[in-house]
């Protein structure tokens, strides 16, 4: 029986998570970067020099870049730039882009979790609800602590997601919306005592049909701050948005700028 038990277990510690699944990201990058959110990160970029305090050629941090939308566009204005992922396929797309526009931009593979380097950056970014995705808070912490000392002292870190509270005033169990044939189903689930979102995507072309099942921790501005502070950061302001108007019943977003 041990090595039935041996191998039920070697498969089970190799099943990967949501965000691991590189099936996802490829299938749903048309819904998550489209071209108007691509034409969006040029303001973005601007609002977010505007939290971060910083000018070229500042050297920033691009935590879960993705293709590049952001770290494209930091490069565009002269900064020096890492964008940092763990898809081959957004790494691939961002390199190329750079590449076509003559951009110098470092993009590295590697897990949030692990990617730390002692000082190097003036500030750093972690935009479009990458935060939050593991099962363990104690992972959540370790990037934030990764992201501390990977700052230089009196860096910023501007770390953008969708709140708790903007979440719970306009929650919606369920929505849907087609794109070039495609139909795409969301459905969404608040759990642990409203600390958690289990979230049912679905696409529909014809006949073929997909299904991915992706989950979150969410934070409250209170709950985030209280993470950031721990990490060692001084002070952590709180916007409802990149353009740092108030956290308030208005929100769009919860935005946290942290100072090393």
């Amino acid at each position: 029986m041990e090595p039935v038990f041996g191998a039920i277990l070697k498969e089970l510690g190799a099943m990967r998570r949501w965000y691991e699944d590189d099936a996802f990201w490829r299938d749903w990058a048309p819904v998550m970067f489209t071209e108007e959110r691509w034409a969006a990160a040029c303001e973005e970029v601007s609002l977010v020099c505007a939290l971060l305090g910083v000018e070229p050629p500042a050297h920033v941090l691009d935590l879960c870049c993705g293709p590049g939308r952001h770290s494209l566009e930091f490069a565009r204005r002269g900064f020096r730039v890492t964008g940092v992922d763990r898809t081959p396929a957004y790494l691939s797309q961002a390199k190329a882009r750079a590449a076509a526009e003559s951009l110098c931009v470092e993009f590295v593979r590697a897990d949030m979790r692990r990617f730390r380097r002692a000082e190097a950056f003036d500030g750093a970014v972690s935009l479009f609800t990458s935060f939050g995705y593991f099962e363990r808070p104690a992972n959540d912490r370790r990037v934030a602590l990764n992201v501390f000392h990977s700052l230089k002292p009196g860096s910023r870190f501007v770390l953008d997601m969708m709140g708790k509270e903007v979440l719970a005033r306009i929650f919606g169990p369920r929505d849907w919306h087609e794109k070039d044939g495609v139909l795409y189903l969301e459905e969404r689930t608040v759990s642990r005592d409203w600390s958690w979102i289990e979230n049912r995507w679905i696409m529909l072309k014809g006949s073929r049909r997909k299904e991915f099942r992706i989950s979150h921790r969410v934070y409250s501005a209170a709950e985030l701050r209280a993470l950031l502070v721990e990490c060692g950061f001084r002070k952590v302001n709180v916007y409802g948005d990149l353009a740092g108007s108030p956290y308030d019943q208005n929100a769009k977003r919860l935005v946290a700028v942290a100072r090393r």
